[in-house]
């Protein structure tokens, strides 16, 4: 029996390029891949941001997740980083996988009700974002700055100059559905836990400084919760970036472990 495929999805100001020396690893161990590009996350290193991004919502991002899924062929895993973990569960709620990945995963809006979804070092890493009025109906870019100390933190720099000239445009509407909750009317980010009740791999960096590892924690609590399997990892002295050579062959090895586990 052929293990299943995953679907990639990628985090906020992020490509599908995070995912290409994973996808190899994976690819050698049998398991084959797709990374999904979120709307407007194409455009050229250094574009300006297309003025439409700036008012896309979570449900966009997940119309738009929904369509890649159909196209794949045979039982999928949804595997996603960071923002793409919260938009992992959102579209996995219909398109129903044979398993789910959330490495680094932002909040949903009932993990962040358990608690402060953003600790001290995840407000300064956020601050140049949003520290000036109408962020919420723009498109966002994070620094340079910011993400050296609050995202490749512990990435060696041979591997953070390329990372950060990855990094893109955002919604800015996403951005607030995710820290702002409470403020949504919408509740976009609220997820249907009691639609998640596949086998789930849930892992996160201790010394991540964007989105906390309590967050992580909260989300496998919520999936357990649910009555469904939940492998759960906390790994120390390892940041919010699991793709550097010094952590991404862990990662593939517990994802392969993982999807191994569904045959």
């Amino acid at each position: 029996m052929s293990l299943p495929a995953i679907l990639m999805i990628h985090g906020m100001w992020s490509r599908p390029s995070t995912f290409t020396r994973l996808r190899a690893e994976l690819e050698a161990a049998g398991i084959r891949s797709a990374a999904v590009t979120l709307p407007h996350h194409d455009l050229p290193p250094g574009a300006p941001a297309p003025a439409a991004l700036g008012a896309l919502r979570l449900s966009d991002y997940v119309a738009a997740l929904e369509r890649e899924a159909a196209a794949l062929e045979g039982p999928v895993v949804v595997l996603g980083h960071s923002m793409g973990g919260l938009l992992a569960q959102l579209v996995s709620e219909t398109v129903q996988p044979s398993g789910l990945v959330l490495l680094s995963t932002a909040p949903s809006a009932q993990a962040a009700a358990f608690g402060t979804a953003l600790s001290a070092a995840s407000l300064r890493t956020m601050w140049g974002v949003t520290g000036h009025w109408g962020w919420w109906n723009e498109p966002t870019l994070i620094g340079e700055e910011a993400s050296r100390a609050g995202v490749f933190n512990g990435v060696p720099e041979a591997e953070i100059r390329p990372a950060l000239a990855e990094l893109t445009w955002d919604s800015g509407a996403v951005l607030a559905e995710i820290a702002a909750p409470f403020l949504d009317p919408d509740k976009g980010s609220r997820v249907d836990y009691a639609r998640l009740r596949m086998p789930a791999l849930v892992i996160a960096g201790l010394e991540d400084r964007i989105v906390p590892a309590a967050v992580s924690r909260r989300t496998a609590r919520l999936l357990a919760g649910s009555g469904g399997r939940v492998d759960y990892e906390e790994w120390p002295n390892v940041g919010h970036w699991l793709f550097h050579d010094a952590v991404r062959p862990k990662l593939a090895s517990a994802v392969s472990r993982f999807v191994a586990s569904l045959g």
